[in-house]
């Protein structure tokens, strides 16, 4: 798929797949900047503003952008189990808690991402 594509994918993925499957299935994440900013943080193994120009859908490209349909479409397979999975460690790159109690740990890089 060509860049384009997987644009229009990773928007319809996670403006409209997601938010609906999440809406009715009442996940604990469900709008659609939230599944962006997981995708996107998993995509990149950190924080994705630090590694990708804003807006992130007009300057990601290649093989980013190609891991962050694939966090899109992982999570609407796999459902809840990978979002919190996956929210986890884009709430810890970013310094947050994850989880009453636990404090604000840091995941390392993921080489690669």
């Amino acid at each position: 798929m060509d860049r384009e594509g997987l644009v229009r994918r990773f928007k319809l993925l996670t403006e409209v797949e997601l938010p609906v499957r999440a809406r009715e299935e009442r996940w604990a994440l469900r709008l659609d900047h939230c599944f962006k900013r997981v995708c996107l943080d998993w995509a990149c193994g950190d924080c994705w503003y630090r590694h990708i120009k804003r807006p992130a859908e007009r300057n990601i490209g290649g093989e980013m952008l190609e891991r962050a349909v694939g966090c899109a479409e992982e999570i609407l397979a796999g459902g809840p189990a990978v979002l919190h999975e996956r929210n986890a460690a884009s709430l810890r790159w970013r310094g947050k808690g994850v989880g009453e109690g636990r404090g604000a740990s840091q995941l390392p890089r993921v080489e690669g991402r």
